[in-house]
């Protein structure tokens, strides 16, 4: 139960791209247009209808890109996930048991956090990067504060970002962010208007390499 995770692949697009309740079929109907604007990272949270299923068909199909799981809350969603396939793991918490096991597996992990005290416990506990989860109560400037004196953590900010500010959230010191709603257009993908879709992935990409 290893894991395919490939960490360029991340560095060279740091958006998680973050899906829940979209069925296999639309997510296959539009991946063509993620991968081609440049997104290299898919999550699919383990509180979607068939996740489990989802996450096998992707990772067997697309060895391009990086498919794990998230709302990975107990050790009975661990393995799950791995079963099926996922390289990577995200929580909206921090359980101390699925932490450990990823660290002792070397499988990435990127556990939730919000306080100080949380984050600097996730670093120490493995975290491959800490989910600051939710980063829209506080926005960048949280993150930039909070890397003040825990410099050497890196910081993934989850929820509320989107096109508008997902500079000034690389700008403050994260290493990549996490985007759902904000990434996967609800509208767009119910008109299966995917080229509006891709030129919206697109845009938020040139934003991130643009500030790189």
């Amino acid at each position: 139960m290893g894991t395919n995770y490939k960490e360029e692949l991340f560095e060279k697009m740091p958006i998680v791209g973050i899906i829940r309740n979209v069925s296999l079929e639309v997510i296959e109907e539009f991946l063509p247009y993620y991968k081609k604007a440049g997104l290299t990272t898919l999550e699919i949270t383990m509180n979607s209808a068939n996740a489990c299923d989802i996450i096998k068909a992707i990772a067997e199909k697309h060895s391009d890109i990086n498919v794990g799981a998230g709302t990975v809350c107990t050790m009975a969603d661990l393995m799950m996930a791995l079963d099926a396939g996922a390289t990577f793991i995200v929580t909206p918490i921090m359980d101390v048991d699925v932490m450990k096991y990823c660290k002792d597996h070397a499988i990435p992990i990127f556990p939730g956090a919000f306080s100080p005290l949380e984050i600097y416990n996730a670093n120490k506990l493995g975290a491959t990067a800490v989910k600051i989860f939710p980063a829209t109560q506080l926005g960048p400037g949280y993150i930039k504060d909070v890397l003040a004196p825990l410099n050497t953590i890196k910081l993934l900010p989850t929820g509320g970002v989107a096109l508008d500010n997902i500079q000034s959230f690389f700008k403050a010191g994260a290493v990549g962010v996490g985007m759902g709603g904000s990434l996967f257009d609800k509208k767009m993908i119910d008109e299966k208007d995917y080229e509006a879709l891709y030129n919206h992935f697109k845009s938020i990409c040139d934003k991130v390499l643009e500030i790189r």
